[in-house]
């Protein structure tokens, strides 16, 4: 059942790491240009992507299913990345 005034839209944030142990040259190359620009105080840099999906429904424990799948299927690399969900109403 729909929440009163819900507007059957919901924010869905998926924010990828890579684990322990995985390589990141993207972060390695931007530590290192840090250090060159003199940002020396600097000691990690590490790459995270975030997806942010604006999806129509009026379930959120499907919603939370949904973008689980999506994370499974498509999204993430079970392999080397970790992974996490928010997902709240939309504004």
């Amino acid at each position: 059942m729909c929440a009163p005034g819900h507007s059957g839209m919901y924010e869905a944030t998926v924010t990828i790491t890579l684990k322990k142990g995985i390589s990141d040259p993207e972060g390695a190359n931007t530590l290192k240009a840090l250090h060159l620009l003199g940002f020396t105080d600097v000691k990690t840099a590490h790459t995270i992507r975030t997806f942010d999906l604006l999806i129509d429904s009026t379930d959120k424990h499907k919603v939370e299913h949904d973008v689980e799948q999506m994370c499974q299927r498509l999204l993430t690399n079970p392999v080397i990345h970790h992974y996490a969900i928010t997902v709240k109403e939309a504004p």
